[in-house]
């Protein structure tokens, strides 16, 4: 299964990027507090310029409970043969400019967010992207010397 792990976002492969531009929802899972995975689907937004992905919800939900309890997730969006998955770690933030800047982003691939003055922004820190070989073809491997 073909990886990439964002050493210098300047380098994100095309096909992925433009993958998390179209507007496909996303399933986020996190941990429950018995270590069981919670799944519910949301909007993700890259954001290459802050290095990161983020995604906009209701301070008081259940998946902001259990990242601020353990921030190990993954994201995923699929698109018939396509697909890709984040893993990564989230902090979550209620300061102003962050959720604006969530928002921003949020808009910019599916609509303008309703008002909600309890949301929180879910800055994900992205270890590795993962997927299909349409949007994250093999890297040539180097030669050994």
């Amino acid at each position: 299964m073909p990886t990439w792990q964002p050493v210098t976002w300047s380098a994100l492969p095309p096909e992925l990027e433009q993958f998390w531009t179209e507007r496909h929802l996303c399933t986020l899972s996190t941990l429950d507090r018995h270590g069981a995975p919670h799944a519910v689907a949301v909007g993700a937004v890259l954001d290459p310029e802050q290095q990161c992905a983020w995604v906009i919800t209701d301070g008081g939900s259940q998946k902001a409970a259990n990242l601020r309890r353990d921030p190990r997730l993954a994201v995923s969006q699929v698109d018939g043969a396509r697909w890709s998955t984040i893993v990564g770690t989230a902090e979550v933030l209620d300061d102003a400019e962050s959720v604006a800047r969530a928002c921003e982003r949020y808009a910019s691939r599916y609509r303008q967010p309703r008002p909600n003055p309890t949301r929180v922004a879910l800055r994900i820190t992205v270890s590795r992207f993962l997927g299909s070989s349409q949007v994250l073809p093999r890297l040539v491997p180097r030669p050994r010397a």
